[in-house]
Order: structure tokens, then sequence, then C-alpha cells
């Protein structure tokens, strides 16, 4: 069988498909099968998903959130949109640190790849876990606390420990954020002081083609209170002023799908880029992302500008943001305060192949490392030189899942076999 990821550029395959309803089903089709993977949301735009056996989604399980005010956590399903939560806290005073661009996204496979929002100061949406509900490879279920020793290897793991079937997420009390648009800022400007863009705020998204003296948008969310005022009175960017609502440069839509600009608002209603009531595109793209230090940016930013004259016809728009180092094994801003480079690909896969060794040569000097879900050439000798902790998850790994249930060609790849 072949499902359609999102984007519409990859045929996740299985013999069958599974919607589990509750964590016993989850249990019962592992223990009944011989090769599973985990399906979330289907934003994957690789072969991460694919098995020779069964897809088991469990975004059809029931949310069940449950906060402990005391722990500042919140459990909840793991096939729960982070939209959804991020409602559902907010009515109740709590939030989450940050949201990735899409709030359509599921909690578990978000963790799962290590995908992100922005801020210097904000790790990626990884880092607010505190315990996982694994099921392994024979149907048993297991919980990983807080001072559990496995937990900074499991929270990125690609689902190949199992399924994941509840997340606890670290929570804080709700916060006001406003967001601002500035166009058309010098790449001169940026690239001699980097940390002022990215500092400006504390989440910050920069838009760029590449090839233009200036880039096209930046994005700069302000938490009330802390990094910037609720009224009008809004600080410029390197001397270019605060202007309004700008809908980002991706695949359009004839919807306003975007969060507002020029006003202060709910945290979950202004760190996306996208609303969760909207469509956030027509998914008509390809999406590659790889994460460099922070140390490293401006001259990673120059190198990629020399190359982007062989790939911007193949580009809709690049997405420029920080993120703060981690201790996660896998997590690709393990050990460093990272930029992300984000690229957003019109729908051509042989065009998309076939630009990305310019772009990974140019960033190899860097140890550049991909985004799991989407698209990259990676395989496991480049990157096993990339994390620290590159062996100790190949041996987690082959520990947990000894018979390779949750493998597949994807894991072989960039884990090694």
């Amino acid at each position: 069988m072949q499902i359609a990821n999102w984007a519409g550029n990859h045929d996740i395959t299985g013999r069958a498909l599974v919607e589990a309803r509750t964590v016993e089903d989850v249990q019962r089709a592992v223990a009944d099968a011989d090769r599973v993977r985990p399906l979330g949301t289907r934003h994957s735009f690789n072969d991460l998903p694919d098995t020779t056996g069964t897809l088991l989604t469990v975004t059809s399980i029931p949310a069940d959130p449950v906060l402990d005010e005391a722990a500042r956590t919140v459990t909840v399903g793991a096939g729960t949109r982070y939209g959804e939560l991020a409602g559902w806290l907010a009515g109740r005073g709590w939030a989450l640190h940050n949201l990735g661009s899409l709030p359509h996204i599921s909690v578990g496979g978000a963790v799962a790849t290590g995908t992100h929002g922005s801020g210097d100061g904000n790790g990626s949406l990884s880092t607010a876990v505190r315990g996982l509900e694994i099921v392994g490879p024979d149907g048993a279920l297991r919980t990983l606390r807080a001072d559990d020793p496995e937990l900074e290897g499991s929270v990125v793991a690609l689902g190949a420990l199992g399924v994941v079937v509840r997340v606890t997420l670290a929570v804080e009390p709700t916060y006001l954020v406003r967001q601002d648009s500035y166009r058309d800022v010098p790449w001169d400007a940026i690239l001699a002081d980097l940390p002022a863009v990215t500092g400006a705020g504390y989440s910050v998204s920069v838009f760029t083609n590449w090839v233009d003296d200036a880039v096209e948008q930046v994005w700069v969310k302000r938490r009330v209170g802390v990094e910037g005022p609720e009224d009008d009175a809004v600080p410029d960017l390197l001397g270019v002023p605060a202007s309004g609502l700008a809908q980002p440069l991706i695949v359009p839509t004839d919807e306003v799908n975007t969060t507002a600009h020029l006003t202060s608002g709910a945290w979950n209603e202004r760190l996306p880029h996208f609303r969760f009531d909207a469509t956030p595109s027509v998914g008509d793209e390809i999406q590659t992302e790889y994460f460099v230090a922070r140390e490293d940016a401006a001259d990673a930013l120059r190198a990629v500008r020399a190359v982007a004259p062989g790939f911007v016809d193949a580009l809709v728009v690049t997405e420029l943001r920080t993120v703060a180092a981690d201790d996660l094994w896998l997590s690709p801003a393990y050990g460093r305060d990272s930029l992300a480079l984000h690229f957003t690909w019109r729908n051509d896969q042989a065009r998309v192949l076939a630009v990305l060794p310019a772009i990974e040569a140019a960033l190899e000097p860097f140890g550049a490392r991909p985004h799991w879900g989407k698209v990259h050439l990676l395989d496991a000798a480049t990157l096993a030189g990339r994390y620290p902790r590159f062996d100790d998850a190949r041996e987690l790994v082959a520990r947990r899942d000894p018979s390779g249930t949750f493998r597949n060609d994807a894991i072989d790849r960039v884990l090694g076999r």
C-alpha cells in the first residue's frame, strides 16, 4: 500500500495501516508484526516512515492531557497536534517554551526528529520532553522519566526504539508575544552583525532567496514585557523600521493563513507562522534543512550564498532560525548553539536531488547536521563524525530493538546497519 505524505513528494509504503485508538491497540499491533514504523501527521519529506511491514498511527488516540502544575509538566498523547495542545494549555494559563512554524504537526513526530521553533535561547521542541511512554518490539509499554539515563538518547530517536504513545513536556506560565516584520534588510548588514538579528527577539526568522542584496523579510517575535513593548514603540532592526503583515514567501493559498503582526497576542497565536485554523500551505513543496554551529553561522551563510546561483531556480524560499544547544544524542543541535538553514523547494524531486550536493559540499567544513525528516544525502559514514553520541545512539537502538522491528532503509542509511 502507499500513502502520500503531506507534501505529496513521497509515497509512504507498508503492507498494512493500523489506526490505533488506544495504547492497547498499539501494543497488539506491534506484538503481531515483524516490522513496524510509526506514522504521525505525515510531515516527513523522505522515507523515514516507510516499512516493509505495518504502518502504525497514533493520531486517533485521544489526547487526554494531564497537567501537573506543581511539576510544571503536561502529559499528552503523542499523536496530538501542537495546535490542539497549545490551545488547551493557553486556556488554563500555561504555555510551552516554543512552537514550530506549523502547529499542525504531532508532538511525537516533532520531538522524534528534532523539529524546532526559533530563538537564540530556545531549545528545539524536543528539549521540553520530561518523559516518554514507548511500546517496544515485544509490545510491552515502557515509561522513561526525567531521571532515566536513557531519556537523552530516546527523545530524538527517529522512531527506531518503538512507538511513542504519550509524551510529558515541560510547561511554564502563559505569556504574550508581539510579532513584527522587517523588509529588505541588507545582507551585508546581517553578515556584519548576525547576532543583532537573531537576538532581536524571543524568536526570529529570516526569509531569503540568497541571491538578492537584501533578505526579503525578517520576522521578530518579542515576549511582551521582556524583549519588547506591547504598543507601537517597536525598535528598528539594523536601521530598518518594522512593517505590517507580510505573507511568508511560500507557495500561496487563497486564505490569510499567517499569524498576526503589529499586535500582541497569546503565545500560541504568535509563535507559529501559520494559524492552526487555516491551511499552512498547499503542501506542493519539498523541504531540506541543515544545522551549523552558531559561531560558524556567518561563514556558512557566505558559503551557501556563493553557490546559490546554481539552485535559486529550484527554490521557493529559505528560512534561517537559531536553536539553543541541547544534550539529546541525535539532536541536530546537540552540544552546540546552532543556526538552521531551511530550504523550501519547488516540488521537483530530481531537481532538488541534483542541487543538494553543492549545498552539502559548501556546508561540509562546518559539520552540518540534517533535519531527520527532510530531504538530504548524508549517510551514516558521514554523520557518525558529526554527533558525539552517535555510537551511543546506535548501541541503544541495537539493545532495545535487537530484531530490527522498527528499522527500515532510512534508519539503516543514517545510523548504519
